[in-house]
């Protein structure tokens, strides 16, 4: 008997190939049939009819942090409301394992980090997550059995220097002995199921000391050896970031990413490939690395967002202004003495000067002041000025755009939600993005889902741009735009019988409705261990998702059920070799 059918339903099954109406049956967790409709005579136990709507593989995020949002929220929310049944975790070089035993200081260590650089709330951190763990496996341990997705790890950089090398980690080179002990920890690691190595070497990645991350000390042989060990593991990966990603690669960082992929004998990733028309040279530059890797046995594989994600700034907390080169060094100061200097016109004119500058990068595309939106404010002086362009407050009041935002959030002791409209929403942009996301090496994700929680919501990705092809721009076709989703990180991952409706894969599935998939608009709320703020975002059009074959989201609302599997490499994926 049939756990349940699901009938009459346009099935876009992952591959690409033309939907087609069939009516799906699940059975113990995997998808037991596949059948013009009325053609199925086994019995189900429940079913439902999805004439009009698609039925689609479960959507696969190849970037997100949900390493510790998991534990208190094992739903991984918002995702898997917008249909996202496999998450990729461990990203960037940051995980919460392992953990020296004879060291319960790493514990916090490692929470303040990964809250100044990935986001978090340190009160979720410390009250949400268990910290029982000190292997990577006893972590992996942890979260089997009680998540409803299906969730993989890499194994952070910096938690195998910290626990080889303890605080010299930061700023310190591995003895012979300490690299054969963090290579050897690595490797126990993967036994346990890891998906292999993520790494930084990013100038953006800072620990809660204000020091760079313990991985971004680590020299070209550190990382090369490393590698080489994820070549002896089944079904394993790199996730690297380095500091050229934010807008163009160095010759050298080019040549680490190359001989790291080929060492491993497997491929690459990277986050975030920013397409912009206004910058032609980025993409070109950027794809380069994976040209040299495929002619030196390696693959370089460059994720990038197929929208643009909803994000708030402030100048009174931690946001993405920080990271821009001088400015740092002002936003951190206490609220008085930054609200002085930022009121000083020599300090701005330095400070729209290192924002404006090449070195900047990526970050340039927030220098235009004028083009913010004032969101949430809280002095009776900014009453009114919600939802208002700032070069249109400037201009009544006689201001420069920068000078007039920072009396505007002066006045709300900088508590002011700052929106910055995008600089790349126009037509030259999106056709140069559909044009890109038909490289072999690029690859549709990015979300950084659980991490920034209260800056950026990039989880809704998937339905937002499901929609946008159904609806908007419609720069790609719905069956091309499921396989991006689905089949194409399922294959770059290796994962086992997952990403497509066929008959005997696991049935991770998303039921939608073409007409109205769709994500609403992000919002703040306060659901977090200690009443602690994320933005969320409504997820519209989903019917249904299942994961495992158990059904873990109906209209937008969480089950309660928990068929997730934490997926372990060569058990749950297999290997993608680049030899």
């Amino acid at each position: 008997m049939l756990d349940h059918l699901i009938a009459g339903a346009t099935v876009v099954d992952g591959t690409g190939a033309p939907g087609f109406v069939a009516d799906v049956g699940i059975r113990d967790g995997r998808i037991a049939v596949v059948a013009e409709p009325g053609r199925v005579a086994e019995e189900a136990r429940s079913r439902e009819d999805a004439t009009g709507q698609v039925l689609a593989p479960g959507f696969v995020d190849p970037h997100t942090h949900y390493d510790a949002q998991l534990f208190w929220d094992p739903y991984a929310t918002p995702s898997l409301n917008h249909g996202v049944t496999t998450v990729a975790g461990g990203n960037c070089g940051f995980t919460l394992a392992p953990l020296h035993p004879e060291r319960p200081e790493d514990a916090d260590y490692t929470r303040r980090m990964m809250s100044k650089v990935e986001g978090m709330s340190l009160v979720a951190l410390e009250e949400g997550a268990p910290w029982t763990w000190h292997s990577f496996g006893e972590y992996l341990d942890a979260l089997d059995g009680r998540i409803a997705v299906n969730a993989g790890f890499m194994v952070g950089h910096c938690a195998l220097r910290r626990y080889v090398m303890g605080p010299d980690a930061v700023g310190g080179q591995p003895s012979p002995e300490q690299l054969r002990a963090m290579v050897g920890l690595f490797h126990d690691a993967m036994d346990a199921g890891a998906w292999g190595l993520s790494t930084t070497q990013s100038s953006t990645h800072s620990d809660g000391d204000g020091r760079p991350v313990a991985s971004r000390h680590a020299l070209p042989a550190e990382l090369i050896a490393l590698s080489e060990a994820v070549g002896e593991h089944e079904g394993t990966q790199i996730e690297a970031i380095v500091a050229g990603c934010l807008d163009q690669f160095s010759d050298a960082e080019i040549e680490l990413f190359v001989e790291m992929s080929a060492a491993a004998g497997r491929p690459l990733n990277w986050n975030v490939l920013t397409v912009d028309a206004a910058v032609p040279a980025r993409v070109p530059r950027q794809l380069a690395a994976s040209e040299r890797a495929r002619k030196a046995g390696g693959r370089i594989v460059a994720l990038t967002m197929p929208i643009l994600t909803p994000m708030n700034m402030s100048l009174g907390t931690f946001c993405a202004l920080n990271l821009i080169p001088g400015w740092g060094e002002v936003l951190g100061l206490p609220v008085d003495e930054r609200i002085a200097r930022l009121r000083d016109p020599d300090v701005r004119a330095g400070l729209l000067r290192r924002a404006d500058s090449k070195e900047a990068g990526v970050f340039r595309r927030l220098a235009d002041f004028g083009r913010y939106v004032i969101g949430d404010t809280y002095a009776q002086a900014n009453e009114g000025l919600t939802g208002r362009v700032v070069r249109d407050i400037a201009a009544e009041r006689g201001q420069e755009p920068f000078e007039c935002l920072v009396e505007i959030c002066a006045a709300d002791r900088l508590r002011t939600v700052l929106w910055p409209m995008p600089t790349d929403n126009d037509p030259d942009s999106w056709a140069l993005r559909a044009e890109t996301w038909q490289h072999e090496d690029v690859l549709l994700g990015g979300s950084d889902a659980g991490a920034h929680l209260d800056r950026m919501c990039g989880a809704p990705y998937t339905t937002r741009f499901l929609g946008d092809c159904l609806r908007g721009r419609k720069l790609v076709g719905l069956e091309a735009a499921v396989k991006m989703l689905t089949d194409d990180p399922a294959r770059l991952f290796g994962l086992r019988e997952r990403g497509r409706v066929r008959e005997g894969y696991h049935a991770d599935l998303v039921l939608f409705d073409p007409a109205t998939i769709d994500a609403g608009k992000a919002t703040l709320v306060h659901d977090l261990p200690g009443d602690s703020p994320r933005l969320d975002s409504r997820a519209l059009g989903v019917t249904a998702v299942w994961v495992n074959g158990v059904e873990a989201i109906r209209h937008d609302r969480v089950t309660g059920a928990v068929p997730g599997k934490v997926l372990r490499s060569g058990r749950d994926t297999r290997t993608v070799s680049t030899r």
